[in-house]
């Protein structure tokens, strides 16, 4: 018998897109309305038939049909910011692989360890799962601290061909990025996209609760590194047990490094590189030698721009007088450090960090000697080699699309809300959880869904009598764990098209995870209802 094969990722999509469509005809469309009760504003909702005139003749909602196809169309326009981020990420990271920076790297990275594991103690230990458990540990909390998410996209392609390395897969490689700071993002301390603007609209003093929060982001983070540990130990015993070893033949070879193709060299150009990015940051350093983070509520000023550029000196100078592929990974990890400051402290977004990485390949280019037509070429290579991720990010967001024309994401929403009537106090929050779940399968942004639930939520916990810090949690749990498996976050489109997983792949290895995910978030609602936290 002929073995069926999984269709291919964009005709999933594709057939989801049609799904939603066919539901534009059986679902009747409506929408909430901002209303005035009592000097409050309330979200009522109406359908369209039913809708105020000033409303009505904004809203224009119809059955979605040949809108399928123009739906792809849309999706490109509405991620336009994730595409284009995805393209100038994939030509500057091209640019500086040609450098062989990254192969330099990972060796060095690879003689280290086995130093390490001549240690008893690190053999027993294990020097990879160090490595796994301390990169998870900075990834979720980025992403508990500051909402890391889109970043991610960049960092697969630093992580993946080191887990490749190390024995494992690029599934390894993605959770140990994008799980890890998704896995902070639902279990949030202080990220403000989703904490921050929730407590905001239910009218709660800001990043409130955090002692509960942080427990909860603590056993999340246990949880999921336990989950890839397993993972990758099994991986490691035996890599065709892996669903991506076929796949994955483009990291491993990208991963095959020997030290005698590796010249060490340092071109002279690659010191003028040096000398104009210095002069650069210390005229940025003059500039705003002061930088103030905002971490929650709380603001601390540091030199930090400074204190960057003199690490960033000095270590260029050492490594320039090695190799300039050192040098590179100087640049490299210089753009982190920059990035993080810029994020916590100038509220950079995906403008500034594809700009800060497009200068990352420019340098790294210039630093090995290319030329600026050389650099031109290869940026197009590696938009050309990133290019079917980008699309899929622009398809995916036709699902979103196709239910915003046919006008019936809040119908959906309001007959879920409804099913909340007569219930306990511990069943209403679990509800209010399982409909935060659902409706972030059909729409991922954290802030678009607390702005449209929140205003709905937050009112309904007064009537029966739960906290609204409750809500909060309930809304930031459903919001987190479904991003790791719906094909309408763009975000996770991107990092599998990076990491070249097929959505479908994805899905059989990570649903359990998700599932344990889901079942945890609901018993760690029960106590924010019946124990008396700080806070709530």
């Amino acid at each position: 018998m002929k073995k069926r094969k999984v269709p291919h990722t964009f005709v999933i999509v594709f057939a989801i897109i049609v799904i939603a469509a066919v539901l534009t005809w059986i679902i009747p469309p409506g929408k909430y309305v901002e209303e005035q009760v009592g000097g409050e504003t309330v979200m009522k909702f109406y359908y369209a038939d039913q809708l105020p005139d000033a409303q009505s003749a904004e809203f224009h909602p119809e059955p979605q049909t040949w809108q399928v196809f123009s739906a792809f169309y849309k999706g490109f326009v509405k991620q336009a910011n994730i595409i284009v981020f995805i393209l100038i990420i994939g030509g500057a990271f091209w640019i500086m692989n040609k450098s062989r920076a990254i192969d330099m790297g990972i060796l060095s990275f690879l003689k280290f360890t086995k130093r390490l594991e001549r240690s008893a103690l690190m053999r027993k230990i294990g020097v990879n799962n160090i490595v796994i458990i301390l990169v998870m540990l900075l990834f979720s909390l980025f992403g508990s601290v500051f909402g890391m998410s889109e970043e991610t996209i960049a960092f697969t392609l630093i992580i993946i061909p080191l887990a490749v390395s190390m024995g494992y897969d690029s599934i390894v490689g993605l959770c140990m990025v994008y799980v890890a700071a998704h896995i902070g993002f639902s279990g949030a301390m202080l990220n403000p996209f989703t904490i921050g603007i929730a407590q905001g609209i239910a009218d709660i003093p800001l990043f409130t609760g955090i002692g509960y929060r942080a427990v909860c982001w603590a056993i999340l983070t246990v949880v999921g590194i336990v989950f890839v540990l397993l993972y990758a130990r099994k991986v490691k015993k035996n890599p065709q047990s892996s669903i991506m070893y076929e796949d994955d033949a483009y990291w491993r070879k990208m991963a095959e490094v020997h030290e005698e193709e590796m010249e060490r060299h340092t071109p002279r150009k690659a010191w003028f590189v040096f000398a104009f990015l210095t002069a650069v940051l210390i005229t940025f350093s003059i500039l705003y030698p002061q930088t103030t983070l905002k971490i929650g509520n709380s603001e601390t000023t540091l030199p930090l721009l400074p204190i960057g550029t003199a690490v960033f000196v000095l270590l260029s100078i050492v490594t320039l007088r090695k190799t300039v592929h050192y040098f590179v990974l100087t640049l490299l990890f210089a753009t982190v450090y920059f990035l993080v400051i810029g994020v916590l402290g100038y509220e950079w977004y995906i403008m500034e960090i594809a700009s800060l990485f497009l200068v990352l390949g420019i340098a790294s280019g210039l630093a090995v000697d290319k030329t600026a037509s050389d650099i031109a070429k290869l940026f197009l290579e590696g938009m050309g080699d990133i290019l079917s991720a980008a699309v899929i990010v622009g398809l995916a967001g036709g699902i979103v699309i196709i239910l915003q024309d046919g006008g019936i994401i809040d119908t959906i929403l309001y007959g879920l809300s409804r099913s909340m009537s007569d219930m306990g106090k511990i069943a209403s929050a679990e509800i209010m959880y399982g409909i935060q779940t659902l409706i972030n399968i059909v729409i991922p942004s954290g802030s678009a869904k607390a702005a449209i639930t929140m205003p709905i939520m937050a009112p309904f916990s007064d009537l029966i009598g739960i906290s609204r810090q409750s809500t909060v949690v309930a809304f930031q749990f459903g919001d987190g764990f479904t991003n790791m498996i719906t094909p309408t976050s763009g975000v996770l489109m991107a990092a599998l098209g990076v990491a070249r997983i097929p959505w479908d792949k994805w899905v059989r290895f990570i649903w359990k995870f998700i599932l344990v995910l889901v079942v945890l978030g609901g018993i760690l609602l029960i106590p924010t209802v019946t124990m008396e936290l700080a806070g709530f």
